[in-house]
């Protein structure tokens, strides 16, 4: 089980060593879950420095296929492995529809990632346009096509339409989009999509659902802290 919290352009190196200091000391005696981090790029190496000799890992919001050039803007898997960062997101919503990122470049990055010794949490997820026009499979199956099944890659589903908006998949919902996606590719899922303590434990608690990407309530540490604890109990 692997509880993940995506803190997108939020949080400074300030705001970082504060909740990185207190998610460790509540759960310092949390067992049977894997949990990361994931600040944005300026404060990776302050988390990486506080979570250090704990099972807490620190990953990074996106990564580039290339190991150096001229990409202004862009960070390569070896400068985050220089780091101490353990992983990588890739494909998230929000990049492909804020950022223009699409299903081969999500690919590129995944591959690069991989081939630099970092696991990936690549996303992949329905609007909920595609949604009412009965198109999810077709959606997943073509987002899914640029993947291969590898140890350290994990697929975070999280439909569009359910993140920011206070809107969750029903168990249902959620249970048959990581039943489909397991079908064709044979890596852990996880669920991302208004995760809150709330709801935690039921989206958990399904037998397809392999732990949680967590957006907002990834924020508070608190809230996270309580996330993961229902984890460790699913």
């Amino acid at each position: 089980m692997l509880i993940a919290g995506n803190w997108k352009m939020y949080k400074g190196q300030a705001e970082t060593a504060e909740f990185c200091i207190e998610l460790k000391r509540s759960l310092a005696d949390v067992e049977a879950v894997d949990v990361a981090v994931c600040p944005p790029f300026p404060s990776l190496a302050v988390g990486v420095q506080i979570l250090a000799g704990t099972d807490i890992a620190v990953a990074a919001q996106n990564v580039h296929w290339e190991e150096e050039g001229a990409f202004t803007g862009e960070v390569s898997a070896p400068m985050l492995r220089e780091l101490g960062v353990y992983g990588a997101i890739v494909g998230h919503s929000e990049r492909r529809q804020l950022f223009g990122e699409t299903d081969e470049g999500v690919g590129r990055r995944t591959r690069a990632a991989l081939d630099a010794g970092l696991s990936v949490i690549a996303c992949v997820g329905e609007t909920e346009e595609e949604r009412e026009r009965r198109e999810t499979e077709d959606v997943l199956r073509r987002q899914l096509s640029v993947l291969e099944a590898e140890d350290n890659l994990v697929i975070a589903y999280e439909p569009v339409w359910a993140i920011g908006t206070g809107k969750t998949a029903t168990p249902e919902i959620a249970e048959e989009a990581h039943e489909f996606i397991k079908g064709l590719l044979d890596v852990p899922v996880l669920y991302g999509g208004s995760v809150k303590p709330e709801n935690a434990e039921e989206l958990l608690s399904l037998p397809a659902v392999d732990g949680a990407l967590v957006g907002g309530a990834s924020l508070d540490v608190e809230s996270f802290a309580s996330i993961c604890l229902s984890a460790s109990r699913s």
